[in-house]
């Protein structure tokens, strides 16, 4: 299928392309646009570059190298794929030493080796390496086991052998084996042997180095759900849950056209608030002397007040009682290089909470001691959690959004208030600190909310530097030891992610790559204007990205229908610089401008970008800040653009599609027409993680799940409807869609259809299925709102 795009694009580059292309070449692979940059990676010597994207004619990626002194780029052949470097390189600053993994496997560069050297070669993924203290050791995990490398002796062996069980000579908890074990005396020497040979077998291991780690007996009823080693090799930090948690029923997806000819029936995730994810406690393990703490959480500010309380009450729910504190599970762990101090991240289940601690392992009773509380009254954000150890100190950083946007800060380890090193409306990411840490490069979008840059901080004057000024900086990447380069993905509105290197000194922008294929860049694209849309609820506009009409009004007359497209995830920035998110939508947007509408894609409330409270504006009342939006958005048009007040559609997917029923139901003297693709219309019937952080749950607000369901406000369509949904989706499921339908059948509703996908999912993968869905989208705005 393949083949016949690229065909297709061949035509296409023969002749320069003035207008938009036609549907189908809108909606055929993207392949015939020119593949993104995946990911961008520097060859240790800084020599060269790799990236990796993907092949022509293929679904398979090929990786590329980019010599930088000739300019040469070729692609690497498997065969040559040995002998390079790996992304996320860790470097140990005292040895030079340096250790990545690539393709699951790990590998080290060594001061004064010129080859390569490859430390493990395994089926299974190694992930998460670290050096020791000395540099003369790399830590890294294998599946759920951690490992040691010894880079002087050349052996890799596991650190621990966990086992949930009890111990073989364990003393009786009941009474029955309590009697066995007095009466007979067989029973009490089988015992004692099994005794006799753990404490040998401990011994073993802790005085002849040459063995396996002896087990450790854990005891039932708990089963590990993550882990992190120490870089001394000495310490292992161990949340734990509730063994066989029920994580409430599955629902159950059927695949219609299979190749036995049969229905397959797939197993897929449950619904909101059915059971809530295990709560997580915190073990310490001294794996030299066979401890094992506690770590208790009733010390963290607030894990003793519930937030919910009020809203239980009203369900005739307890809320939580005067000697119980709240769950938490455990998000990220951080180590001190010398493997004394760790900083842990935990999040309360209820979404409200979250807390920097700092263990201090060498204290004669290690306890979590809280650095730093974030909390909100709607829900904590599942970006801005990054955290880490300054270089050479006892100093955290950490990424918050305390003030309201997010922002770098910083605390020590030990005593002392966290210090909030940048300021204003904007947002910090990705932060990287320097070797010596006294600067920290970052993205943010400081100059103007759709503007990404690269700026670097002084963490001695707070003064934050500019670098670049293209507006569109995608990611960075920092070669250890090169205070003079980084390596950058960027893009524009019609270009895809692509590499680049920036000169620190000058911010000058040299790029590597340009994928794009010459059919796609002959073509005429319109360039989208950033407006401010006016707000008629909050004092700050609705940044959106406006596609004037090219032609006249298709009805006649001098005023132009509308379209507002809804971008979906609902915190999600489609509003920017950079190459979009939808970028099918965005050639669509131009197919319909140049038939006479006016195109309007807005960062609603609810939209990343903008700050905490643009996030949370929608919590308990999803819909409603967002519609009031698209109202606005519309009113601008009217007023500034001569649209047609009657003539006013709207489509998305997913939560765009959402929407898309929320201004059809409950605006109808708006929207004349609207596309719900693969639509949420029950938020009780979506996944726990995000539905529970902006509604809670439907047993403690049920209220919240009824003011933001399309489903209950059904009968306030009007308009003409169309509904299309993949029947494979298993993030929104078919199901959502067949409910809706059902209910328009009850409720007696016209002017309604519904287009079902039996082999797409969630996000298509099938052009045929893409141009059929976006057909039907177009002949639905032809024959309503473009009508004469």
């Amino acid at each position: 299928m393949k083949r016949l795009f690229l065909a297709a694009v061949a035509l296409l580059a023969g002749s320069a392309l003035a207008e938009t292309p036609e549907l189908k070449q809108i909606m055929a692979d993207p392949q015939w646009i020119g593949p993104p940059v995946e990911a961008a990676w520097w060859q240790l010597d800084g020599e060269a570059v790799y990236y990796r994207v993907e092949r022509d004619d293929s679904e398979l990626f090929d990786i590329h190298r980019v010599d930088l002194d000739s300019g040469e780029d070729s692609v690497v052949a498997y065969a040559d794929q040995a002998d390079i470097d790996g992304a996320n390189p860790i470097l140990h600053p005292h040895t030079g030493r340096i250790v990545f993994v690539r393709e699951g496997n790990l590998f080290a560069r060594l001061p004064g080796r010129d080859e390569l050297l490859q430390l493990t070669r395994n089926t299974e993924a190694d992930t998460d390496p670290d050096f020791s203290p000395e540099g003369d050791r790399v830590i890294f995990r294998r599946g759920s086991q951690w490992w040691v490398h010894d880079l002087v002796d050349r052996l890799s062996w596991p650190v621990t052998d966990l086992r949930f069980e009890e111990m073989p000579d364990a003393e009786p908890e009941d009474e029955l084996a309590s009697m066995q074990l007095r009466l007979f005396e067989s029973l009490r020497d089988e015992r004692e042997d099994k005794r006799e040979a753990r404490e040998a077998a401990e011994k073993a291991a802790r005085e002849d180095s040459s063995r396996a780690a002896a087990p450790w007996y854990l005891g039932e009823g708990m089963e590990a759900a993550a882990s992190s080693l120490s870089p001394n090799g000495r310490w292992l930090l161990l949340a734990v849950q509730p063994a066989g948690h029920e994580g409430g029923q599955t629902g159950q997806m059927p695949h219609y056209v299979t190749q036995s000819g049969y229905i397959d029936v797939e197993d897929v995730r449950t619904r909101v608030g059915r059971n809530a994810p295990a709560p997580h406690k915190l073990w310490l393990l001294d794996l030299e002397n066979r401890e094992k703490h506690e770590l208790a959480l009733d010390g963290l500010p607030g894990i003793d007040t519930d937030p919910l309380a009020d809203l239980k009450k009203e369900q005739d729910i307890d809320p939580l009682g005067e000697d119980e504190i709240r769950d938490v599970s455990l998000s990220g762990v951080e180590w001190h290089a010398d493997g004394e101090l760790v900083a842990v991240q935990l999040r309360a289940i209820d979404n409200k909470d979250r807390w920097l601690a700092v263990v201090d392992t060498t204290a004669e009773a290690p306890a979590l001691d809280a650095r730093h509380r974030l909390t909100d009254e709607a829900w904590i954000n599942w970006y801005f959690n990054e955290f880490g150890w300054l270089p050479e100190s006892e100093t955290l950083w950490l990424l918050s959004e305390q003030s309201g946007y997010s922002h770098f800060y910083t605390v020590d380890a030990r005593s002392g208030e966290p210090v909030q090193h940048t300021s204003g409306d904007f947002e910090i990411f990705d932060p990287v600190v320097a070797s010596d840490g006294e600067t920290v490069l970052m993205l943010t979008n400081r100059s103007h909310p759709t503007e990404y840059d690269l700026y670097r901080l002084d963490l001695g004057s707070d003064e934050l530097e500019r670098i670049t000024e293209h507006k569109g900086i995608e990611s960075f990447t920092v070669l250890p030891g090169d205070s003079e380069r980084v390596l950058v993905r960027y893009s524009e509105a019609y270009l895809p992610p692509q590499a680049a290197l920036v000169r620190l000194d000058s911010g000058e922008l040299e790029p590597l790559t340009d994928t794009r294929t010459e059919a796609f860049r002959n073509v005429d694209w319109q360039q989208p204007e950033v407006v401010a849309v006016p707000s008629s609820h909050v004092d700050r506009p609705v940044w959106s990205k406006f596609y004037p009409a090219r032609a006249e009004p298709p009805q006649g007359g001098d005023q132009h229908p509308v379209v507002l497209f809804v971008h979906g995830a609902g915190y999600l920035q489609n509003t920017w610089l950079r190459y979009p998110n939808y970028f099918r939508e965005q050639m669509f947007h131009n197919l319909l401008t140049e038939r006479g509408y006016h195109v309007l894609d807005m960062d609603f409330r609810a939209s990343a970008g903008y700050g905490r409270d643009w996030r949370t504006a929608i919590y308990r009342q999803m819909g409603t800040p967002e519609l009031e939006d698209l109202i606005d958005g519309v009113d601008w048009l009217v007023e500034n653009h001569d649209a047609d007040p009657e003539r006013v559609g709207v489509y998305g997917g997913s939560y765009g599609g959402f929407m898309a029923f929320m201004a059809m139901f409950k605006a109808p003297d708006v929207f004349e027409a609207g596309a719900a693709l693969r639509p949420v219309t029950d938020w009780a019937h979506y996944n726990h993680f995000y539905t529970s952080n902006i509604l809670n749950t439907p047993e403690v607000d049920p209220e919240a799940y009824r003011r933001s369901s399309p489903i209950e406000f059904a009968d306030g369509l009007e308009g003409h409807l169309l509904i299309a949904h993949g029947m494979l989706d298993s993030n929104v499921f078919y199901q959502d869609a067949v409910r809706l339908a059902q209910r328009l059948i009850e409720l007696e509703k016209n002017h309604w259809e519904m287009a079902s996908y039996p082999m797409e999912g969630h996000g298509f993968t099938r052009p045929d299925s893409w141009r059929d869905e976006y057909w039907r989208i177009l002949n639905l705005f032809e024959r309503t709102i473009g009508r004469e």
